[in-house]
């Protein structure tokens, strides 16, 4: 068997899921996995661009992709009332026509939601992920929409809510907002699929038995190294979805795909 590239984002969701594996602490079970840790944003362009066989992904790319990878069933993420922000500065308005809103990257669920529930606003410039809040705070654009541990701790940093995206989508749809799951190439084959899906199964259910054992490596890659948020953080976004994308998921899917126009909805895998 060849050695598959498995990319897996820095959040605590992932590095959590990830931890027994990156860790040693899970059977492989014949797979020669080279992993990759990076920023959901830079792993959905790796994934575009062939770099990676295997990898968490935005489900906004996954709309792309879709003629070449699946989704595996286990690891995704669904937002029930977690999804992205848009914030501001004390006293922001509103964004309209000629607002500047910075995006967590073209690929992410975040900038689609965005293009999807504010069709008005154009002017959306592309940021890394932890560089949002310290430019909204220097004053570089009228809103942004934050991800990850940002959602948490914008008030400590003196930023403002001005819309809750993932909960106007699931008021807008009645599903879950479909943030992100694990991509593979839908070549490399059922068998390899479903062994995939047994591996992550299990590291998954070895961080839920110990996970104090997992949180060095969760610290290890967190922007935010408080222990409470990112259990906080795990409890919000390690769901039965994540076991199991199950039914729930594949709606949401469909109508992200559907509302968007931006492809087809993945197929699922092992």
């Amino acid at each position: 068997m060849k050695t598959l590239r498995l990319g897996l984002s820095t959040c605590p969701n992932d590095t959590f899921l990830f931890g027994p594996l990156l860790e040693g602490r899970v059977d492989r079970r014949g797979l020669d996995l080279e992993l990759h840790l990076a920023d959901v944003e830079e792993l959905n362009q790796a994934l575009a661009a062939g770099s990676l066989d295997v990898s968490k992904a935005s489900f906004a790319t996954a709309l792309d992709l879709s003629d070449d990878f699946g989704v595996l069933r286990v690891g995704s993420a669904l937002g029930y009332g977690v999804g992205p922000v848009l914030l501001g500065r004390p006293g922001a308005t509103m964004p309209g026509p000629e607002s500047t809103v910075l995006c967590p990257g073209a690929g992410t669920t975040a900038t689609l939601l965005m293009s999807c529930l504010y069709p008005r606003v154009l002017r959306l410039e592309q940021t890394r992920f932890d560089r949002i809040m310290p430019a909204l705070l220097d004053g570089q654009a009228d809103a942004g929409v934050c991800i990850h541990e940002g959602r948490f701790s914008y008030r400590e940093q003196g930023l403002e809510l001005l819309d809750d995206l993932g909960q106007r989508w699931e008021n807008t749809t009645g599903t879950p907002v479909p943030l992100g799951g694990l991509l593979a190439r839908i070549d490399i084959g059922k068998d390899v699929h479903e062994v995939l899906t047994a591996v992550l199964s299990d590291s998954l259910a070895a961080a839920r038995a110990d996970v104090p054992a997992t949180l060095p490596t969760m610290r290890q890659w967190a922007q935010e190294l408080d222990d409470d948020m990112l259990l906080k953080h795990v409890e919000l976004y390690v769901n039965d979805s994540t076991t199991d994308l199950g039914t729930a998921g594949r709606r949401c899917l469909a109508e992200l795909a559907r509302r968007s126009g931006r492809g087809a909805a993945p197929v699922v895998l092992g």
